[in-house]
């Protein structure tokens, strides 16, 4: 009898660098396709699917949430490829990074400006940064 030839779900975790549970949270919400299944019910992957992974992989390491990422799979499929649908899913998702980008910012100058405050002293009634985390 022939072993059956496919990627177990420990090995497209290892390639694709994404958790056990995680791929089978993106099977469950149908953001990956179910693989087919050995006659003892275990996972069988192919190399669309680490593909495929390795695509959502990315897009979550880029800040896309889960249903831009699914808009944007169905997108890139050959027969589907579409700039002009792409464009306002990455515009949308440009905006939201510029927002974070201004409050990281803020953020910047409110450590720093807190830090310069700070005298550093182990018995120090008071710490600045501790009184701008308490701050209501």
């Amino acid at each position: 009898m022939r072993a059956p030839r496919g990627l177990t779900i420990g090995r497209l975790a290892a390639l694709s660098r994404v958790n056990l549970e995680t791929i089978r949270y993106y099977e469950r919400i149908g953001l990956m396709p179910a693989p087919d299944r050995t006659e003892g019910g275990h996972r069988l992957y192919d190399e669309a699917h680490e593909r495929r992974l390795s695509f959502i992989r990315r897009g979550r390491e880029l800040g896309f949430g889960i249903e831009s990422i699914r808009a944007l799979l169905s997108l890139a499929e050959p027969d589907h490829r579409s700039c002009e649908e792409v464009q306002p899913i990455a515009a949308s998702h440009l905006h939201e990074v510029r927002a974070k980008l201004a409050d990281l910012a803020r953020l910047e100058a409110i450590l720093a400006e807190t830090l310069s405050r700070c005298k550093g002293h182990m018995s120090a009634p008071s710490c600045p940064v501790l009184e701008m985390l308490e701050a209501r």
